[in-house]
């Protein structure tokens, strides 16, 4: 089979650049897992190219995803990012995003780091598919059933079994590149 990417990639340059630098790829850091929860929980109900364009914005408005600064922001800087078009002004979305960081340094004070919490549900091994086209993998797995589940009793808003999935893949706890990706393993 020749080298292909996966297809849903194909459409954008900065989707390519995601998929082949980011999607997929391990991640043990809790700063980039909160970036990934941040985004994704951003992404509910919109395309994810939207978010990555706007990533940069995010970056900005929520102190570079360090987790205990946003989890200090107040109901002035939801106020203010209500307005900030560098982001999703979804006042909803922005509340969760503090209430998700305040639900995130608990979680991560509990286990030691956050990476330990997620990656103990797969028992720090990566999950790889081998999907042969984009119909066969799936929107919601009962794994990420499981998590979301989890993640709504720690406290965590916007993070339902959908996003909880597309959470994983793009962390690398889940491996969903199609057979013959250039990037699979």
């Amino acid at each position: 089979m020749d080298s292909r990417r996966c297809d849903w990639c194909l459409s954008s340059p900065e989707y390519i650049a995601y998929h082949d630098n980011e999607w997929g790829k391990p991640v043990t850091d809790d700063q980039t897992l909160f970036e990934f929860i941040v985004l994704e929980s951003a992404q509910a109900g919109l395309s994810w190219i939207t978010i990555l364009r706007k990533r940069e914005g995010y970056r900005q408005a929520f102190h570079q995803f360090d987790p205990t600064k946003v989890a200090a922001m107040t109901a002035e800087d939801i106020d203010r990012l209500s307005q900030d078009s560098r982001i999703v002004r979804h006042r909803g979305k922005i509340a969760a995003t503090v209430t998700n960081a305040q639900s995130f340094l608990r979680t991560a004070q509990e286990f030691g780091s956050f990476a330990e919490y997620l990656w103990s549900f797969v028992d720090h091994q990566v999950i790889v598919n081998q999907p042969q086209s984009l119909a066969e993998v799936p929107a919601v797995t009962p794994l990420a059933e499981r998590i979301s589940k989890d993640m709504k009793r720690r406290g965590f808003k916007f993070f339902g079994p959908t996003i909880c999935y597309a959470y994983l893949q793009a962390v690398g706890v889940v491996d969903d590149h199609l057979v013959g990706c250039v990037v699979k393993p």
